[in-house]
């Protein structure tokens, strides 16, 4: 029997490791995935070989040649995960299965997989209870088990997890208090729930209590009502009184004289005593938080026209200063106003601020300005200047910003951007601000972002705000806040086109991701966000949700990241021009002229 040992100790060890787990093994239940919840093309387009390794969102370790990481975000995955399939691929480190339609109960087998680290399972439609089996996940440093459908408590043996960093449960049923793990975790990690205890509100009364006490009393109730009553009348009172006082308010400034109400404007100073008007109406609409047409008084300065404008004005400065107005925000440069002259004529008026320029100087640029003419530009159609105060008047375009669509309404009543869509407004865009650099080697824009590309209603790009930069004041502070700003930019007035083309591939990273740059979840930059998430994950995690519903775009999407990468390089030199850009945009996205755009209006809402 002895002499017999080592052959059957050889023999135990060879059905180990014919057992053991090997890449076919991960193969085998990757495929197994492919066959339960199906996908997009793009995930399964694998023309079956050999190795899961070259297949997209798969990641090999090269020293062990198993599969460590599955990302599968957003590629349309629905049904139920199949059982007993995730635990075979035992050396996986990193599970995205986010943005997809799964569904059905979080299969057990994925608490085997001892060295994970990273599970993002967030916005499916996974229900039931979340096992209570962390404890052998003691590896695991990021969860995300939010927008789905979980019910239950939080599982106790979380409190296992040593270095765990995240856990986000937000927006699920989860009932029952929050583990001591998690005392200090940000509270936006379990809202959205019925839980109690550190990080959100505290648990009231013991959960042992008899059903009695934890009712309310009739005087309880009574009491309430009485006092929900109360508050409900006193709100309604002041309510009352304020409108009572508003009214009084504007009984009383219609009774006062024109010097009176100059008082409340920002006054224009007036040279002809012979004229109808006493200040500019839109400003002290918006000023005074009214509407409703100026008194008359004197007029000063005309209005000077420019470029096409000259031959098709419509208006003075005494129409301009009878308007009805509303404020439409404050820019970098200047508050904007619209102004409603006719019941077919608006136009914005914009005040400019911190002007440190002579008159003679602004008058030369702003005409300078008025004469750059391409159909990618928002024209200034007129200007007026007079001592302290410098008016701009451009056109005013009523299906909004750039910014406005993106980020505007994120509701259920949001209309999508398609990629086709987005790709002209791209294209417009380079080709407006191609044309400003072909005017000279110093001619920039120098504050391109999302608010500042204006649409038409066939979503045609219209620059505005450009060549403005060199009109401001004293430098502002070297800040990047504005998310735009390429960093060598140190005074505001002095933007090359280098960068306006990185401020320009900020603008391209926006149109993919649907992020703004100015307040990204992530709470980084935009582009080392975004280079960060391609270097480690399939690259379809950056892209705008909205964009992943359409087929047959994930090449374009990828040529024109790599596009804004390029636009947003740290070095000047490294950036390409503005004119190679818009090259490239037309080359990606098979466009040859603006005609195409007149044909998206009815696509926006396409394939949604």
């Amino acid at each position: 029997m002895k002499s017999h040992a080592p052959s059957i100790l050889f023999l135990l060890f060879s059905l180990f490791l014919a057992v053991k787990p090997d890449l076919s093994a991960d193969r085998s239940a990757i495929l197994a995935i492919r066959s339960s919840v199906g996908g997009r093309s793009i995930l399964w387009n694998i023309s079956q070989p050999a190795t899961p390794c070259t297949w997209p969102g798969v990641v090999c370790d090269n020293q062990t040649n198993r599969v460590v990481e599955l990302h599968f975000p957003g590629m349309g995955l629905s049904g139920e995960l199949p059982p007993n399939t995730l635990g075979n691929l035992t050396q996986l480190t990193t599970l995205s299965l986010r943005y997809n339609a799964l569904s059905g109960q979080l299969p057990v087998d994925i608490f085997s997989l001892t060295n994970l680290r990273n599970l993002y399972l967030q916005d499916n439609l996974f229900s039931g209870p979340i096992p209570d089996l962390f404890s052998s996940l003691g590896n695991l440093v990021r969860v995300s088990f939010a927008g789905n459908n979980f019910s239950g408590p939080i599982p106790s043996s979380v409190n296992n997890l040593t270095r765990l960093a995240k856990f986000d449960v937000s927006n699920n049923q989860l009932t029952g208090e929050i583990p001591s793990k998690f005392v200090g975790f940000p509270e936006s990690e379990f809202s959205g729930n019925f839980l109690c205890g550190s990080p959100v509100e505290a648990c009231n009364g013991s959960d042992t209590g008899s059903s009695s006490s934890n009712k309310l009393s009739g005087g309880a109730i009574a009491g309430i009502v009485i006092g929900s009553l109360f508050i409900l009348l006193l709100v309604s009172l002041i309510f009352f009184f304020l409108c009572c006082k508003k009214r009084n308010q504007n009984e009383e400034l219609k009774s006062k004289d024109v010097g009176e109400v100059k008082q409340m404007q920002i006054e224009i100073p007036h040279e002809n005593a012979d004229s109808s008007s006493s200040g500019f109406p839109s400003l002290t609409a918006a000023v005074g938080g009214g509407g409703g047409k100026a008194k008359s008084g004197e007029v000063s300065k005309k209005l000077v026209f420019l470029g096409g404008a000259k031959k098709q004005r419509k208006f003075d400065l005494d129409d301009l200063l009878r308007a009805s107005a509303e404020v439409l925000g404050k820019g970098t440069f200047a508050t904007a106003y619209k102004a409603a002259l006719e019941a077919d004529l608006t136009v914005v008026v914009k005040r400019l601020r911190d002007v440190t320029m002579s008159e003679k100087e602004l008058k030369e640029k702003i005409e300078g300005v008025g004469k750059m003419d391409h159909e990618n530009l928002l024209p200034l159609r007129a200007y007026y200047f007079n001592g302290e105060e410098k008016l701009l008047v451009c056109d005013y375009m009523p299906t909004g910003s750039l910014s406005a669509l993106l980020h505007g309404n994120r509701g259920a009543s949001r209309k999508p951007l398609n990629w086709e869509t987005r790709s002209i407004i791209a294209l417009g865009a380079a080709r407006g601000i191609t044309y400003l650099h072909s005017q000279g080697p110093k001619v920039s824009h120098g504050n391109i972002k999302s608010s500042n590309i204006l649409l038409t209603p066939s979503y045609e790009s219209r620059v505005s705000d450009f060549c403005l930069a060199g009109l401001v004041g004293p430098a502002m502070a070297p800040t990047r806040v504005d998310g735009y700003r390429s960093p060598e930019v140190t005074d505001i007035r002095k933007v090359s086109q280098k960068a306006d083309v990185y401020s320009f591939g900020i603008l391209l990273l926006e149109l993919l991701t649907g992020k703004s740059p100015i307040n990204n979840e992530e709470g980084v930059d935009l582009p080392r966000w975004v280079q960060s998430v391609v270097r480690e994950e399939w690259t379809s995690e950056v892209f705008d949700l909205e964009l992943l519903r359409y087929q047959n775009v994930e090449d374009d999407m990828v040529q024109m990241l790599q596009l804004a990468i390029e636009c947003t390089a740290k070095y000047p030199d490294k950036r390409p021009c503005m004119d190679d850009v818009a090259s490239k945009i037309e080359e990606i996205c098979h466009l040859s002229g603006s005609q195409e755009a007149h044909t998206q209006e009815s696509d926006v809402v396409s394939n949604s």
